[in-house]
């Protein structure tokens, strides 16, 4: 039991990696983002090429996946989804265009990927040897990225709550007419956070790659799972993601190990569903 629980811990880190970069588009910027698991997909074939063509540690590919959907996010803010927010009579007619907007931008995307890589599902070797200890083992490449997944949440929370910037970014996650109304650029903020979703993504897809082989169609899985966790700890929160990943991951792995490894989907969204009848502000959110 105590390694079923150390791999749902593990799990749920990669899970609450994926999810940081929605969070900061969805919960900080206000734009769900369903196009967001093609950066996602765009991060592990930048890896996967860079191993498999240049015979380079795949990780040198985030000096190309990072940039680019960083710069690729910002141009989406800026010039689609910006014209959608200045003509939006409300919230909530924003939110259905952006939603249908990126739903028709995640198939261009994946067109693209399909295009260029084709449909089958790449994957590559990467650490892959096992680290032991407490009598347990596991694969250093998903170690790698639990500890990446600590490393980049703990990063987050520490900009969130110790600076400026983090601070006008909470105030827009909050109240974005408030924030206008105390000097934040409400607009340039939002596009920042959107685009540092990209290249959060990004460095996930990278990571990820490095365990789990992925396809031109593999992005809006990804999404899905993104989504879910941000719902269950709460829109605009780091820590919670973070808390979220990991707790849907143990469950996952635990409930998997008891009943049956086939109900793991079941399982998260039964947490997902149970969540929003009883807290849907999320299980980590104040209030």
């Amino acid at each position: 039991m105590f390694e079923v629980v150390l791999n749902g811990l593990v799990l749920g880190g990669m899970y609450g990696l994926i999810a940081l970069g929605l969070n900061l588009q969805y919960g900080i910027a206000r734009m769900l983002n369903l196009s967001y698991g093609e950066f996602f997909t765009a991060g592990a074939f930048a890896s996967f090429f860079a191993i498999t063509l240049y015979h380079l540690n795949p990780l040198l590919g985030l000096l190309v996946s990072v940039p680019v959907s960083f710069a690729a996010n910002w141009l989406i803010y800026r010039f689609l989804l910006l014209p959608l927010i200045r003509r939006a009579p409300n919230q909530d007619a924003l939110d259905g265009d952006v939603v249908l907007c990126t739903f028709g931008l995640l198939f261009v995307f994946q067109g693209f990927e399909q295009v260029y890589w084709g449909g089958n599902v790449r994957g590559y070797y990467f650490l892959s040897f096992p680290v032991h200890f407490f009598g347990a083992s596991l694969p250093a490449n998903r170690l790698l990225a639990f500890a990446a997944a600590m490393a980049l949440g703990g990063a987050l929370i520490l900009v969130m709550r110790k600076t400026r910037f983090g601070t006008a970014l909470r105030a827009i996650a909050i109240d974005p007419i408030a924030a206008g109304l105390s000097g934040v650029n409400v607009l340039n903020l939002s596009a920042l956070a959107f685009a540092l979703g990209g290249a959060m993504v990004a460095i996930s897809g990278a990571l990820v790659s490095t365990f789990i082989a992925s396809s031109a169609s593999s992005g809006i899985v990804y999404t899905l799972k993104a989504l879910i966790v941000i719902i269950v700890g709460g829109p605009g929160r780091m820590a919670g993601a973070i808390a979220a990943g990991l707790l849907l991951g143990v469950a996952e792995q635990v409930g998997g190990y008891l009943v049956d490894p086939g109900l793991t989907l079941a399982i998260n969204y039964s947490i997902l569903i149970l969540v929003l009848l009883v807290k849907p502000t999320g299980l980590f959110a104040r209030g």
